[in-house]
């Protein structure tokens, strides 16, 4: 072989192998956000910047521990950052990852004085206000991976492998745990979740639990990622299971000279080593663009995800014919807004349609701006609007069908409570809560329920809980915690006495009524079926039990031989806590789900609740709206009471 050709081959090895070089060493991106917030690059706060990217790079970081936070300047121009690399990671792929990243970031947001910054490895993180040990939840982005998850019920086993990944991952220095399980048919589950170390254990558990609660089990991957820590599920192995460190392959031994190679030799391991090169490159580059590919990276409530009101718009006529005309054989619901039928699309879909009554009292626009509040709302503990007619003076909603209509047809029916068993019970409570969770957290959004009570809890045929009836839900903005109304909706009974007789409501207020619908699913029993005893209502007749030391006496006798009693009476301590006269007293849901799922969590010692007493109803107070009187129904499908949505 010629000088020339030698040459020629060996030019093309080195483009070769520096393109794998490359790849192999670029981190994945995920995904970033920049603020609203820009500075300048003549700005004090951007010279401050780079001397902080500059810290959290340099070789002096904390690289073996895979964190390291820094600040630099003064207020009101100082830069306070982070990074934080994957767990399982080496200290040179953590170094590469930050390397990469502080270069990475001015590219994807020159100008923002708060970004973080995620890639498969490493998150890189900085802002103008101050981050460190502070849990942080807003901005949180969903990743879903294309393929549909046909598992039934893997959303329990997602949760029982990852609820102990959450307890080991908050108590541990690095505040990282990943698990594996093995599930259907030799499946396996792997999981991962991870804190910034400089959080508390109890922030760190609040955080990790609304991120595996909130992960799209119904996919056979995803993540969900928020600022103070990550959450992710995979069936494949997706890190370094051994939980150790990784460590770079070693280099193979150098093949010992013996005299001279002959140019067959030399052609012979030139073509070998470009056909080995040309492999990883074509495997490396296939990774990288399935990875690519492989989610859709979607920022939690954020408008992309968002379907507008003109798009879930159906036809009345598809929906007269999925109804059979609205026929009476197909009603499964009646209430003081409107009517439910059941129907059958022409794809086969099953559907519950509401056919609200034309003095209901919204107009077409107020109509459709709940129709878009409502389908934002994405989550299995919620149920899914599929669209809406407003024809021929007509407001119809289309909602999933669930075949087991509501909890109150079941709790509050002496023939079918046996069905709810004590695990089928504890699950709906869980249930509920993670929808509420959703509402009130997963998003710079926050919607207030304001009528959440067992017959708005729907359920499908595995007794899994949907949370319905949002014609009275209303939206917060992202600072926002708290708005007075003069107009009062919702059930007495559930109401909180704030806003029953302050019209002030937050999102304790919809902790007020979860705690009420705690306490009537422990004991089978109405919140108003007490009011012509002494107790006056559940509330007061649940402190009266817990304060003369037997809790257990609550509990439904349908199930009270065959539960688990620590479990019963953790329930009825955090359903009054949650129902505290103080509002700051109630937990927020994020602690309630901890309380649930952890037993290393101790529960505040509960005071007197807070109780909002009227006269003697002249008809049953749970189906009553102080501003707009309902029909009361043996039990109900999603019949919603509808009401106006107030601009912000």
């Amino acid at each position: 072989m010629s000088c020339c050709a030698c040459f020629t081959f060996l030019c093309l090895l080195s483009s070769f192998l520096t393109s794998f070089t490359v790849c192999a060493q670029d981190p994945t991106y995920v995904y970033h956000d920049c603020s609203d917030t820009t500075t300048t690059r003549n700005s004090t706060y951007f010279t401050n910047l780079r001397t902080l990217l500059a810290s959290l790079s340099s070789r002096n970081a904390s690289y073996s521990t895979g964190f390291q936070n820094a600040t630099a300047g003064q207020a009101p121009d100082k830069v306070t950052g982070l990074f934080l690399c994957r767990g399982d990671l080496s200290p040179e792929v953590c170094r590469s990852c930050v390397s990469f990243s502080v270069n990475d970031i001015l590219s994807r947001c020159p100008n923002n004085r708060e970004v973080v910054l995620y890639y498969d490895e490493c998150m890189l993180r900085y802002s103008h206000q101050n981050i460190l040990s502070t849990l942080i939840t807003a901005g949180a982005v969903v990743l879903r991976n294309d393929s549909t998850n046909q598992f039934e019920r893997f959303n329990d086993v997602l949760l029982s492998a990852l609820n102990p990944a959450v307890t080991d991952a908050a108590s541990s220095s690095r505040k990282f745990d990943a698990r594996k399980a093995s599930f259907a048919a030799s499946q396996t589950f792997y999981g991962l979740v991870q804190c910034t170390p400089d959080l508390t254990t109890l922030d760190c558990s609040t955080c990790l639990l609304t991120a595996i609660n909130l992960l799209p089990s119904d996919r056979l991957g995803g993540r969900y990622l928020m600022p103070s820590c990550n959450s992710r599920f995979e069936f494949y192995p997706f890190y370094n299971q051994t939980n150790g460190r990784s460590s770079p392959s070693p280099r193979p031994p150098r093949p010992e000279r013996k005299g001279g190679n002959s140019n067959l030799e030399v052609v012979a391991i030139v073509v070998s080593t470009i056909v080995v090169v040309l492999l990883l490159i074509a495997c490396c580059c296939f990774v990288t663009k399935r990875k690519n590919k492989a989610y859709n990276r979607t920022p939690a409530f954020d408008g992309h995800e968002i379907a507008t009101a003109d798009s879930l718009q159906l036809d009345y006529r598809t929906i007269q014919a999925a109804t059979n005309d609205f026929s009476e054989g197909n009603n499964i619901g009646r209430g003081g807004f409107g009517e439910v039928y059941k129907g059958i699309l022409s794809n086969g879909t099953e559907v519950a349609v509401k056919r609200l009554s034309k003095t209901s009292g919204q107009g077409e626009t107020e109509f459709k701006n709940e129709v878009v509040v409502v389908a934002k709302l994405r989550h299995r503990n919620l149920v899914k609007l599929l669209g809406f007619s407003l024809e021929r003076q007509e407001r119809i909603l289309v909602y999933e069908y669930l075949p087991n209509k509501s909890l109150d047809c079941f709790l509050f029916d002496p023939a079918k409570q046996s069905q709810l068993d004590w695990t089928k019970r504890y699950h709906i409570i869980g249930g509920v809560a993670r929808g509420i969770l959703y509402l009130h957290q997963d998003s710079r959004l926050t919607i207030i329920h304001r009528d959440l009570k067992a017959s708005n809890i729907l359920l499908d045929a595995d007794m899994n809980p949907k949370i319905a009836d949002f014609g009275m839900a209303r939206i917060f903005g992202m600072d926002q915690t708290q708005e007075n109304t003069n107009r009062i909706v919702g059930t007495y009974g559930y109401m909180a006495p704030e806003y029953a007789m302050q019209g002030q409501y937050s999102v304790k207020s919809d902790v007020y009524s979860f705690g009420v619908s705690v306490l009537e699913i422990v004991s089978g029993k109405k919140n108003s079926s007490f009011y012509q005893t002494d107790a006056h209502d559940l509330l007061s007749y649940a402190w009266w039990l817990w304060r003369k030391g037997t809790p257990l006496d609550l509990v439904d006798p349908v199930i009270v031989h065959n539960c688990d009693r620590s479990e019963v009476v953790r329930c009825i301590h955090i359903g009054l806590l949650c129902v505290q006269e103080d509002p700051v007293e109630r937990p927020a849901i994020s602690t309630i789900i901890l309380m649930l799922t952890s037993n290393t969590v101790t529960l505040p010692v509960p005071r007197e609740p807070g109780l909002f007493f009227q006269s003697t109803p002249t008809k049953d107070p749970l189906d009553t709206d102080q501003s707009m009187k309902t029909q009361s129904i043996p039990c109900s499908v999603d019949n919603a009471s509808i009401t106006e949505l107030y601009p912000r």
